[in-house]
């Protein structure tokens, strides 16, 4: 008997867990049914996020290290910088310009109240977190003791470590060949780790989905239903029709291409609703079924996956007029220039973690003085629209790889 392929599996356990979890939302939250469903989709969905994890900072690490220091071989490390970090500024200001452009458009919670909300709104106290305060948390996070970074799985700073770790095995040469000999290998088992790991993304999958499914409040979405379809709408916007557009634009890539190699690792970003978790699946769609260099996709999805979030962006860019219409406060366009520049450092500063927008969203409100509680509003429906961002960021990394690719004349391969 054949077994269908993992892209297939994965597929039928998604399906399975949106039919499973709408039977369970059905059945109510306090059936003994439900509570032991949730419990034991819990256990196997925080395991396979788990394992997700526990290959993820060697693999960031010498993915980013590995990928800089090939980069020598072909002389191309200044365009692939340029290209990469030229694609990411692009696509998150384009992301941004949607998310602004629809909520001036339709005006999601104009004659809305605050007062609907307040209950929502008590009990929640929001962290205050000041322009030059963030700041200085971003730049701190950046440098940090390597092996404290690595234990602790402080994604960003072992991005930056590698990427500094890369550039010193550029130019010591030879002297460091077995150094870089050793990373190579230790990357070659990581990614081997990731294809084991892979064989549980069905079922893991599948009991994520059950979870996010059954727990959302249906009279809440149905409250801000203009909001969420403002967003999703947006969203889906920029990762269905601007990033294939995009790549088809500058690659020759046709979506439908696109998107059947891609399709495991947006799946699992969907239901983990993380990036970084969802960083070797990119990175093994990218390579195994989009056909980019490994040099090209150990530089630039790990890089990516922590400073390029349009989803993210998007979000905190339409969220922030949604509050101020609740709020019945005007935001001039220069307010709204405000938005767009804080929004995209947030998304930048933004850990690659279920609801990390959440984190850096109290910098955009205050950016333009709107009230900060008001995020308490938005917690009961982020995880759901989380889930969705994170597939539009993990796709727009997997799409910035081959229009680098594309863009430094790397034959494919």
């Amino acid at each position: 008997m054949r077994f269908p392929s993992l892209n297939t599996q994965i597929l039928l356990g998604a399906m399975g867990g949106v039919a499973a979890g709408l039977a369970l939302s059905a059945a109510g939250k306090n059936a003994p049914v439900t509570q032991h469903s949730l419990y034991a989709a819990g256990l196997v969905g925080n395991l396979f996020i788990d394992l997700l994890k526990m290959v993820l900072i060697p693999l960031v690490f010498t993915s980013i290290a590995v990928g800089v220091a090939n980069l020598r071989a072909h002389s191309q490390m200044h365009r692939v910088w340029v290209a990469t970090l030229g694609f990411f500024a692009l696509s998150m200001s384009i992301a941004i310009v949607l998310g602004l452009g629809a909520a001036n458009l339709f005006e999601p919670g104009r004659g809305m109240h605050l007062e609907m909300f307040r209950e929502a709104i008590q009990g929640y106290e929001a962290k205050q977190l000041p322009l030059p305060e963030f700041f200085a948390q971003f730049l701190h996070g950046l440098f940090m003791n390597p092996v404290t970074a690595l234990a602790e799985g402080h994604v960003l700073a072992v991005v930056v470590f590698g990427l500094i770790l890369g550039i010193a095995l550029v130019v010591g040469g030879e002297r460091y060949r077995n150094v870089l000999q050793f990373l190579q290998e230790l990357l070659d088992l990581s990614l081997m780790l990731v294809g084991w790991i892979m064989r549980l993304a069905p079922f893991g999958i599948m009991a994520l989905l059950i979870r996010l499914v059954a727990t959302q409040d249906v009279t809440l979405l149905a409250t801000l239903g203009k909001f969420i379809m403002v967003v999703l709408g947006t969203t889906l916007l920029h990762g269905v029709v601007v990033l294939p557009l995009l790549l088809y634009l500058v690659a020759g890539v046709t979506p439908l291409r696109f998107f059947r190699g891609s399709r495991e690792a947006l799946v699992t970003a969907f239901a983990t609703s993380s990036s970084s978790a969802t960083l070797p699946v990119s990175l093994r769609c990218a390579e195994q079924n989009l056909h980019v260099k490994r040099d090209i996709a150990s530089f630039v999805i790990p890089l990516g996956a922590t400073v390029n979030m349009d989803g993210t962006a998007l979000y905190e860019a339409a969220a922030a007029l949604f509050i101020a219409n609740l709020a019945g406060i005007e935001l001039s366009g220069v307010q709204q220039l405000v938005v767009f520049f804080t929004a995209m450092i947030a998304a930048m500063g933004a850990p690659g973690i279920p609801s990390a927008g959440m984190v850096t969203m109290v910098m955009v409100l205050q950016s333009v003085g709107l009230p900060v509680e008001a995020i308490a509003i938005l917690l009961p429906i982020d995880r759901l629209l989380d889930a969705f961002r994170t597939a539009v960021n993990v796709e727009d990394d997997m799409i910035g790889s081959m229009i680098v690719q594309k863009l430094v004349r790397e034959p494919a391969g």
